[in-house]
């Protein structure tokens, strides 16, 4: 398992909880995906489609076999088996996995860009990826993603819902 990637996970709809658990366990069955770290789940504020209910979000760090292609298509498809719906940009879901970072890598394809075009700017996504990793930088910038976080003034919208711990 030589790459590492971080996944977030976002979801509104239904049992939001179980959602999130029966994508990580989508996930830990593909062999050549490794679970090495998960994040506490925090509650949040939509963003961007405002009118819908509120997010559990985390983050993962995997190790895979797989390229980052092939990873996104196993993210899509395990979206698609739970149920996911593309109807609202950013509007409610039952699921979404974004890739945030593969391995160290600047990528930008037709379906996929890493660094996450918009991670930088969001709490929901800075918040529990520096929780499980505090000293990650931003690919090709030397920056940390700390700095990004300590650039956003207003940090209401984002609550600890379940610690990684259980609490």
């Amino acid at each position: 398992m030589k790459n590492r990637a971080y996944i977030s996970l976002g979801t509104n709809m239904g049992d939001r909880y179980q959602n999130l658990t029966n994508a990580i366990t989508l996930l830990k069955e593909d062999p050549c995906i490794e679970l090495e770290s998960i994040s506490s789940v925090y509650e949040t504020d939509p963003v961007g489609y405002t009118d819908q209910d509120p997010f559990l979000n985390m983050v993962i760090e995997v190790k895979t076999t797989l390229t980052s292609l092939k990873l996104l298509d196993v993210c899509m498809n395990i979206e698609n088996v739970l149920g996911r719906k593309r109807e609202i940009k950013w509007g409610p879901r039952i699921i979404d996995l974004d890739i945030l970072l593969y391995n160290q890598e600047n990528i930008e394809s037709e379906k996929l860009f890493i660094p996450h075009p918009r991670m930088s700017e969001r709490l929901f996504v800075l918040i529990p990826l520096l929780e499980i990793n505090p000293g990650i930088e931003m690919p090709g910038t030397g920056r940390s993603l700390q700095s990004y976080l300590d650039a956003i003034p207003d940090r209401k919208g984002v609550r600890i819902w379940k610690q990684k711990n259980g609490e």
